[in-house]
């Protein structure tokens, strides 16, 4: 079988590994090979792929396809590729597949049910999110994701529609995952040196807006009016809370930029609305937003990159995977969502391996929103316990078994009649 996964950390060789498997297949079948990435990345992989003389090229149309090699182009794009032409697949932040809809999801997992050779790669998956990884199984040709649920998972009764491991079923499903994947967070993973490989400081710098709850209170079931608005978790109290304080966030996250003019900053945000305050606040920001066309926002992003632009505003849904921010050491974030993920990958599109300064990463967060902070602090937790339960499984696959017996022959050895004749 040739389908694999990479759960390879941000910054551990990820592109170059993808890139050169993409060679491998090349080579073994003499047809070329489809490399799918986020928006703006294609170019930086093919910087990546000249740097390590792989023959690798971004491309836009299929007309482009021309010969055998790796062509790299972004999700957005699939639509006009025919997968037959193609001998492999790599699907590049292979996490985004959940930021599809469902329909998407299955059409990319149809698209190549026959493609010979696949490969998945993205940092570890999300914590808790087992389905992400049912989504990887499925992918490439492992396992149905039911198959999977049914297997080693049992309703979470606490949680409706989610599924958590059985407790004698922990160990057998990692090494189950390191059947078909390998994770690694670190060099050590592999029983090499980290050196090289520690990361700059990172200052998570958590600012707190104060609400006015005493407006828009609303009032109790008997219809007596309220003192204090309450807040809860759901999706509708969140964003009604979020636009209550956008202007005092967006505007702690402006002075934060304007205090340090000469820093490249990456500001991130959820909503079209919030993007609108950043704008009308930082006169020299860049904006990315989902609405733009394809081109625009690879444009755009690669402003950013090449230090064109100093300041850009944009979504974890739109920016969020892929794309290497080195020379930036300053992150906004003028809101968060449940979403652990997408804080983490946010985060690491500039505090990654190869960051020469400290990163400072400010969160702009109304002290109602105190429910959000305790969700992504507490995912962040879970996230470390299963990046130690994959490779604890890892270590345990690539584990190697020696037996060695003396050679005792009980029968003589025979020389053939040539070699006694040249004797």
């Amino acid at each position: 079988m040739g389908s694999a996964a990479h759960f390879l950390d941000t910054g551990l060789g990820k592109t170059f590994s993808a890139l050169d498997w993409g060679r491998v297949i090349v080579e073994h079948t003499n047809r070329p090979v489809l490399m799918l990435a986020p928006l703006a990345v294609g170019r930086q992989h093919q910087g990546e792929a000249e740097r390590f003389g792989i023959d690798a090229i971004a491309i836009r149309e299929p007309e482009e396809v021309r010969g055998a090699r790796v062509y790299v182009t972004n999700y957005e794009r699939l639509a006009k590729f025919d997968p037959s032409a193609f001998a492999g697949v790599i699907l590049d932040e292979s996490s985004i597949l959940k930021s599809f809809t469902g329909a998407t999801t299955r059409a990319l997992t149809e698209a190549f049910r026959s493609t010979s050779y696949r490969l998945a790669c993205t940092a570890t998956p999300a914590p808790n999110d087992h389905m992400e990884l049912g989504q990887h199984s499925a992918f490439l040709g492992i396992m149905p994701g039911p198959e999977m649920l049914s297997r080693w998972f049992i309703a979470d009764q606490t949680n409706m529609g989610r599924y958590r491991l059985k407790n004698p079923a922990v160990r057998p499903f990692w090494d189950w995952v390191a059947s078909w994947a390998r994770c690694v967070s670190k060099p050590s993973d592999l029983g090499y040196s980290d050196e090289g490989y520690i990361l700059p400081e990172l200052n998570l710098l958590r600012h707190l807006v104060r609400a006015d709850t005493t407006t828009d209170a609303g009032s109790e079931r008997d219809g007596q009016g309220r003192l204090f608005r309450i807040p809860d978790t759901s999706a509708t109290s969140i964003h009604k809370e979020k636009r209550l304080t956008i202007g005092d966030r967006a505007d702690l996250i402006a002075a934060k930029v304007a205090a340090e003019p000469g820093e490249p900053w990456v500001i991130w945000c959820d909503t079209d609305y919030e993007a609108d305050a950043l704008t009308a606040r930082i006169s020299d920001a860049l904006e990315v937003r989902g609405s733009m066309s394809a081109d625009e926002k690879e444009d755009r992003l690669q402003a950013f990159s090449t230090g064109a632009a100093r300041v850009i505003i944009t979504k974890p849904s739109v920016a969020g995977y892929g794309l290497n921010w080195q020379h930036c050491a300053r992150v906004g974030f003028v809101g968060l969502s449940f979403s652990y993920e997408s804080f983490y990958q946010a985060v690491r599109r500039c505090w990654r391996f190869g960051q020469s300064r400290a990163v400072d990463v400010h969160v702009a967060c109304a002290d109602t929103e105190e429910a959000i902070w305790n969700v992504v602090s507490r995912k962040a937790g879970d996230h470390d316990a299963m990046k130690r339960e994959m490779t604890g499984a890892m270590r345990r696959a690539a584990r190697v078994h020696k037996t060695l017996e003396d050679y005792d022959p009980a029968v003589p050895a025979i020389l053939p009649t040539f070699l006694k004749e040249a004797a």
